[in-house]
């Protein structure tokens, strides 16, 4: 096993990192993880990405041959701008400036940005040669993040991932889906969300977590790829969906609070790109994927 290719996944404890562990080391890779908790299937260290120092002790020790760089602030709502530059941004470039000191080059690097570069745009579906606008301090971020990136094109192989909204089994409920599923599993008479007449293009982490394994053995680098599903269901009939799965209607009251300044309508990826690249997977049916996400919520609700 020691042979076998190294791969450094930062942010490992995180909810993709869980599903894309398992699923890396089922495809034969060792896995070393930067994170906050142990986790049961890697080797998890300790990164700051804040600190240049630690990341590039970290990076020292590991020599990975590829790197997945999952670790962000991603949750959009987080009260502190500033946080999301010094995480997403400033500690990127730490990142990329450490791995580009190693002896030996990693093969290839993927970065995780967000759909969220793409901003508001009155577009039925979002390909990667649009002119990025968001519209938010974690889309901004991450578009500053691309763009320095692109500046290490010429001593790193990197590559840059765009997903759209993906969830599973495992997400925190502070994210929409699983605060659906989690109330919808305790039986709860009354949900408060925010606006659900909106669209969005919704993967299943699982089949995000087989996405970067194939765009890790590909050939593609200095460019960036949506992960999307290519397909978009409004938030009020997945709402429905759960509802029906779940046996019972749930009471949903608007919290103002919940409904963004600058709400996009609509999100939906365009996939070619993707299917350019690799053997693309094939997609769960998100019905199958809230069938998984309530079983998971339910049993742990009913575990002693």
């Amino acid at each position: 096993m020691t042979d076998a290719p190294h791969v450094m996944v930062t942010g490992a404890s995180g909810f993709t990192g869980d599903h894309l562990i398992p699923a890396l080391q089922q495809r034969g890779y060792r896995v070393t993880g930067t994170g906050h908790h142990d986790l049961p299937a890697a080797q998890i260290r300790a990164m700051d990405l804040t600190d240049p120092a630690q990341v590039r002790e970290v990076v020292n020790e590991a020599k990975p041959d590829y790197v997945i760089h999952l670790a962000a602030l991603s949750f959009v709502a987080h009260p502190t701008p500033e946080d999301f530059y010094r995480v997403n941004t400033l500690g990127t470039e730490h990142l990329l400036a450490a791995l580009s000191e190693l002896p030996t080059a990693p093969r290839k690097v993927i970065l995780a940005s967000t759909s969220n570069v793409y901003g508001n745009r009155d577009l039925p579906v979002l390909d990667e040669s649009l002119c990025p606008a968001p519209v938010n301090h974690y889309g901004i971020s991450k578009l500053a993040m691309e763009h320095l990136a692109a500046n290490w094109f010429s001593r790193l192989q990197i590559l840059i991932t765009r997903p759209f909204n993906y969830t599973g089994p495992g997400q925190h409920p502070r994210f929409l889906v699983p605060k659906m599923v989690q109330h919808l599993a305790e039986r709860a008479q009354t949900i408060e969300l925010g606006n659900l007449d909106v669209a969005r293009d919704i993967s299943d982490v699982r089949d995000i977590a087989q996405a970067y394994i194939a765009l890790l053995e590909s050939d593609a680098h200095s460019q960036a790829v949506n992960l999307c599903s290519g397909r978009t269901i409004q938030l009020r009939q997945l709402m429905e969906t759960l509802c029906g799965l779940a046996g019972y209607q749930i009471n949903i009251e608007v919290n103002p609070a919940f409904v963004r300044r600058n709400e996009i309508p609509s999100l939906q990826g365009d996939r070619r790109r993707l299917e350019s690249l690799i053997k693309a997977p094939s997609l769960r049916p998100l019905e199958d994927t809230l069938k998984d996400m309530l079983h998971t919520a339910i049993s742990k609700n009913t575990t002693p």
